[in-house]
């Protein structure tokens, strides 16, 4: 269940006033126009026609205007009648003409031939336009500013602006059909027991406030992003049957300094009004970013800063037994305020991390349980070929795997559509319509052969080989997978794997004897593990174990580091060791690939063939894979 506290506005109400708004408008046109439908006909004529009529003793009547003379002609006023009441009907035809500017002889012309004549000051403007003029516009403005109030009487959200101050936080109860438990989290038992606490704690406070214990007023949730985070504080509330507050920490903020406090503040009501609860709050490091200072992480946000000062007050405020239990998540712990961590406010800190191959097996048990899967179907398997999946990776390949069976009309999920689903999330979708000329084929099938020659000696097993295009720019691939879960490299590793990494390159040299673009983002790669190995594993035998980088975040793969400040000499070393570093391990793959030459072609040939090379066959080839 969702509670929105009437913060959305009400239809039917504001369809009746508007159409009210609306009635009231037409009828003023409508009174405006009517009388204009009998207005008679005008003909516009010449000034000088006019006087010449005049004094020829046809014109019968006239009215004088503003800028205008409007006349009728006697023929015309013969035929006119009068109402009952004795009102006078206006002829069917009436003749307009454009005085001269300052003409005053034509009162005189008028007595002289006896021409019956009036002015009309307002210069026959209806009325209902004078009333535009003066009162439409201020009662429009008026129904306007009912209507505003009304809605904002009615309606809530930001397109309210006396609701600013409201938290946005929408709440749920555990008690609902659909509601998540510990049931439906899995691969992050540690991450379980950690808030099995909490929810004892919300389910029985007097075991615990009898002896004086005070329960964690804060837990924050770190790790990488779809590890579960957000799906594990909703296990706790349903866990716990208590009311779940969600909100981001990005809706705290807005434009005008002051409105994000009051959020928080309005948060913390709503919070007490429904203990004991829950209060979820998603991406804490949008409010709690570091204040003031001068480090890499500082911030100067004044609205920012207020709200978090607001937040800081509120936590620490809470009375142990209050029943409010906060919980964050975040994948930056690193830029969050001090403040913000101390004991007192988010006591702990609990790692979501990626699970090992044993938490791989449970997540997938969990999310193949709507999928119809083949009979005997090994999910250890898949577990072990996806090492580095987060819960929400692990998801989305099992619905791949759904969605390519149903394609191909099968009445089962069989380890073939795992399989094809695991390389469209590794490598991307297959680029049929991307047709390549000979010459780039055979260069893709000597590029990728020599990443399998060189990464099944330095860098673990080959799984497949394919030249046919996926994904964005990769014209042909070679999948490697670790045989175990890993979670340190050895030196040697490392230098394995940037000569694996160039070994494409390095073939490319040994059979063409010259390079193509194809080897730039192995190169990148290559590049960048080199110079991390440098300045922040300390792996460089001149310069010794000193980190020269600042890793930017623990949990957000990718993200790039920030190079300590280095003097140019130092600045300089860091070059030569990286180019050394590529260097020794390009010309150790040059020479495995010499060494095997011929295995080189006959696998480039096969691969030409079939574009595919993987399973048996492939085996057969790199178990002949000789050392230098």
């Amino acid at each position: 269940m969702q509670i929105e506290n009437d913060r959305y506005p009400n239809p039917q109400k504001q369809g009746n006033f508007g159409g009210c708004l609306l009635t009231i408008i037409m009828l003023f046109l409508f009174l405006g126009f009517f009388p204009l439908f009998n207005y008679p006909s005008k003909t516009e004529v010449p000034y000088s026609q006019f006087r010449n009529q005049v004094r020829e003793g046809k014109v019968g009547k006239v009215i004088v205007e503003e800028n205008k003379v409007e006349y009728f002609l006697k023929t015309d006023l013969n035929k006119t009648k009068k109402t009952k009441s004795g009102k006078f009907i206006p002829p069917d035809k009436a003749y307009v003409t454009v005085p001269l500017p300052k003409d005053q002889t034509l009162p005189k012309l008028l007595e002289d031939n006896k021409v019956e004549f009036g002015v009309r000051p307002d210069g026959g403007r209806n009325w209902i336009f004078t009333a535009f003029g003066w009162f439409i516009p201020p009662f429009l403005i008026f129904l306007i500013v009912v209507w505003f109030t009304n809605r904002v009487q009615s309606g809530g959200g930001a397109a309210n602006p006396l609701n600013a101050g409201k938290s946005k936080a929408r709440v749920y109860f555990g008690q609902t059909d659909g509601k998540v438990t510990f049931a439906d989290v899995a691969g992050i038992d540690e991450a379980k027991a950690e808030l099995q606490e909490i929810i004892d704690f919300l389910k029985n406070p007097d075991r615990y406030t009898q002896l004086g214990a005070k329960i964690p007023k804060g837990v924050l949730l770190v790790g990488p992003p779809g590890t579960g985070k957000t799906l594990l504080a909703k296990a706790v509330a349903g866990e716990a049957e208590v009311p779940f507050i969600n909100v981001s920490g990005s809706e705290f903020m807005e434009m005008f300094v002051g409105v994000g406090a009051a959020r928080v503040r309005d948060l913390f009501e709503q919070a007490k009004q429904l203990s004991p609860c829950i209060v979820f709050i998603d991406e804490l490091d949008a409010l709690g970013k570091s204040r003031g200072g001068s480090g890499v992480f500082a911030s100067s946000n004044e609205e920012r800063e207020q709200t978090l000062d607001q937040m800081l007050t509120q936590m620490d405020g809470f009375e142990a037994n209050a029943g409010i239990i906060i919980i964050a998540a975040t994948n930056r712990p690193e830029i969050l305020d001090k403040a913000l961590l101390r004991p007192g406010r988010f006591d702990r800190q609990v790692v979501v991390d990626r699970p090992d191959k044993l938490g791989r097996l449970a997540v997938l048990q969990v999310h193949t349980q709507a999928i119809k899967l083949e009979e005997n179907i090994d999910l250890s398997v898949i577990a072990g070929r996806t090492p580095g999946f987060a819960g929400a990776d692990l998801a989305n390949l099992v619905n791949e795997a759904a969605l390519l069976a149903a394609r191909n009309h099968r009445e089962a999920v069989t380890l073939a559509d795992f399989n094809e689903a695991l390389e469209r999330v590794v490598a991307g979708l297959e680029k049929k319509s991307r047709i390549l000329n000979q010459v780039e084929k055979k260069i893709v099938a000597y590029h990728e052969c020599g990443h399998a020659i060189v990464g099944a000696l330095m860098s673990g097993q080959v799984e497949k080989i394919s030249i046919v295009p996926r994904g964005v720019g990769a014209l042909g691939y070679t999948l490697q997978l670790p045989e175990e879960d890993r979670f340190l490299m050895l030196e040697s590793e490392v230098r394995g794997r940037i000569t694996t990494l160039l070994g494409g390159r390095s073939a490319e040299e040994v059979v063409f004897g010259q390079v193509s673009t194809g080897a730039s983002d192995d190169i990148q790669k290559a590049t960048d593990l080199a110079e991390q190995a440098v300045t922040m594993y300390g792996m460089s035998q001149n310069l010794g174990p000193i980190a020269l980088e600042k890793a930017q975040s623990s949990f957000l793969d990718g993200s790039p580091n920030s190079r300590r400040p280095v003097s140019s000499v130092v600045a300089a070393a860091i070059d030569r060791e990286v180019r050394e570093m590529i260097h020794n391990a390009h010309q150790q793959a040059i020479l495995i690939l010499k060494a095997n030459r011929d295995l080189l072609e006959e696998m480039a040939e096969y691969l030409l063939e079939q574009e595919v090379l993987e399973g048996d066959v492939l085996y057969s080839y790199l178990n002949r894979v000789q050392a230098p």
